[in-house]
């Protein structure tokens, strides 16, 4: 079925670190495999394995122990056919979906192999060469087996408080190591039987044991009632035509997306951008995208980039294929949820040793912020050829990690979620207004009442910040005002990392705001943070976040006089905004 194979694909002259150029692609589709799968059955199969995924889904969040996963959903869930291609997926976390057939293969392999497994089995893998992610992103794999027969994988991969990193959230690692407690594919059930050697280690390295243990319970759990529901799937159909109506589907999903990329003008498109920062130089760290669109199929090239950061930037390979997917699946999706057939038209290359395929031990734990920014460029790399591809969104998570020991018992605490930017505008209209980032589309922000509950603050403003869309034709929707006063001491780690790049407009639309990070310390003193790791917070001190706006698209003389009107009234723009750039419209 075409799985994942990276293929060295040559030397690209590229020194330091690098040494070649990998491909990562899928083999050339066949004749039409599964063609004679009856559609209709193929068509229930398909939505069996969604709801099946769904299922998986609820059942995590309604036993998970951490707001991070059961308010904010930052996990991924997912079946893998015994080739590591994606069967179906659940609406989670997106920057993890792409991630989940490397993570899955590297995790088999570290237990010996698929001929290792048995029933009850639940692996354990975390490294973050694998995963694509920071050691705290850690995944259960369950395989499924039905009528005897190794049939698929289940797998949810979700963020942990703590893993025993030097913080629970860094900005500042030097290498892998510092970044938490990793398991290069173990066992923690065997047969059915908790291995209580892993258990006891897992303890032992977590400064929030309790809460930890209480989410991977959920995690097997749920990885284990998604995989019961896949097999009776295949129980109902039968294996053979399980497997045909599998083909068909793959099939399905390869056509549209060829489809859509042969309606594209065939040609070279590149875009260009910069990090603010690698966490630990403070300098910026520029990097550009080519993507080749030739026939029905697309390449993406981000080997024009520096090599592997000295801080925690590197975005391991498997987060760097998840971010073209997305991409492609933004533009080309067509609103489907997506199978490994949506996936086929693409190639990614990356040089080894570099920042989007680092070599082991460069930090990674920042791995989302080149991913992101990839995202963006080649998205306004395709703009060229894609006149719908809106403007720049704020183009970051904006994630938080506060953590501490509560003053009345001493327990520990931690908690964090990534926070909504503004959407970029199109030429349909105007970008949304405070919505998850495209690699985060499916996460929520956590109410302020859970906030409030369970931590030591005060939410003391939470608003859609005036004049912060990029003004145009259409404007750029508003980012996000966030201010928490502090009811204890503790730490907080920023990482902010679009606060010095502007969301881009389109065709004479104007940029956006960035994102910031302000502290108002009780001594009246007052910094600014972009990335920070374990920023001291005494009682009564006010963090001020603002996250990015989108940017605008068209001129701003011809948006529509009633239009600005209207957001006069519903307190999108001031007065002396509107008269800035909107004079036409008073």
């Amino acid at each position: 079925m075409n799985p994942v194979n990276p293929v060295n694909s040559g030397s690209s002259g590229s020194s330091g670190n690098g040494g070649g150029v990998v491909r990562t692609a899928f083999a050339a589709a066949g004749p039409a495999p599964g063609a004679d799968a009856d559609p209709i059955t193929t068509e229930i199969v398909r939505q069996g394995l969604n709801a099946a995924a769904d299922h998986m889904k609820r059942a995590l969040t309604r036993t998970a122990f951490s707001p991070i996963i059961y308010e904010a959903l930052d996990f991924a869930v997912a079946f893998y056919d015994t080739d590591m291609c994606m069967l179906a997926q659940a609406p989670t976390l997106p920057a993890f979906m792409g991630t989940l057939g490397f993570c899955v293969r590297a995790a088999v392999e570290g237990v010996g192999g698929p001929g290792s497994l048995a029933p009850g089995d639940v692996i354990l893998y975390n490294d973050p060469y694998g995963t694509g992610s920071h050691p705290q992103d850690a995944a259960m794999v369950v395989p499924v087996f039905a009528g005897g027969e190794l049939t698929a994988y289940s797998v949810i991969k979700a963020h942990w408080l703590d893993i025993g990193g030097k913080d629970p959230y860094s900005t500042d690692t030097l290498d892998v190591y510092q970044e938490g407690t990793i398991f290069p594919g173990v066992k923690l059930y065997d047969a059915g039987r908790l291995v209580g050697d892993i258990y006891r280690m897992i303890l032992a390295n977590s400064r929030m044991a309790d809460m930890v243990i209480g989410d991977i319970n959920a995690m097997v759990a749920g990885a284990r009632a998604g995989g019961e529901a896949l097999a009776a799937i295949v129980d109902r159909y039968g294996k053979a035509e399980f497997t045909a109506c599998v083909a068909r589907m793959y099939a399905h999903g390869e056509a549209l997306v060829r489809d859509w990329f042969a309606a594209l003008p065939d040609g070279v498109y590149t875009a260009s951008g910069a990090i603010d920062s690698d966490g630990v130089s403070g300098v910026p760290v520029p990097f550009s995208v080519k993507v080749t669109v030739e026939g029905t199929r697309i390449e993406v090239d981000l080997t024009d980039c520096p090599d592997q950061t000295p801080g925690p930037i590197n975005c391991p390979l498997p987060s760097t294929v998840a971010a073209c997917r997305l991409a492609v699946a933004f533009l080309a999706g067509a609103g489907e949820q997506p199978n490994e057939g949506h996936f086929r038209p693409l190639d990614v290359l990356t040089r080894p040793g570099s920042l989007f395929h680092p070599r082991r031990p460069a930090p990674c734990f920042m791995y989302g912020i080149p991913a992101d920014h990839a995202i963006e460029l080649v998205l306004a790399a395709l703009a060229e050829a894609v006149p719908d591809v809106p403007a720049a969104s704020g183009g970051d998570i904006n994630a938080l990690v506060w953590w501490g020991e509560r003053e009345a018992t001493g327990t520990p605490w931690t908690d964090g979620a990534p926070h909504p930017v503004g959407q970029g505008a199109s030429p349909r209209g105007d970008g949304a207004g405070a919505l998850m980032y495209l690699s985060q589309s499916a996460t929520r922000l956590t109410p302020a009442e859970v906030w409030e509950a369970r931590n030591p603050w005060r939410i003391e403003r939470m608003a859609l910040a005036e004049d912060s869309g990029g003004p145009g034709t259409h404007r750029g929707g508003p980012g996000l005002d966030l201010s928490f006063r502090c009811l204890e001491d503790h730490y907080l780690t920023s990482a902010l990392a679009r606060t010095r790049t502007a969301p881009w407009g389109r065709a004479g639309g104007h940029a956006g705001r960035p994102g910031g990070l302000t502290v108002e310390h009780p001594d009246g003193t007052v910094e600014e943070h972009a990335l920070r790791t374990r920023i001291p917070l005494a009682k009564d001190a006010v963090v001020h976040l603002r996250t990015g706006s989108g940017g605008g698209f068209g001129p701003p003389s011809g948006r529509d006089p009633q239009a600005v009107q209207a957001d006069l009234r519903e307190g999108y723009i001031t007065e002396e905004h509107a008269r800035r750039h909107y004079p036409h419209a008073l």
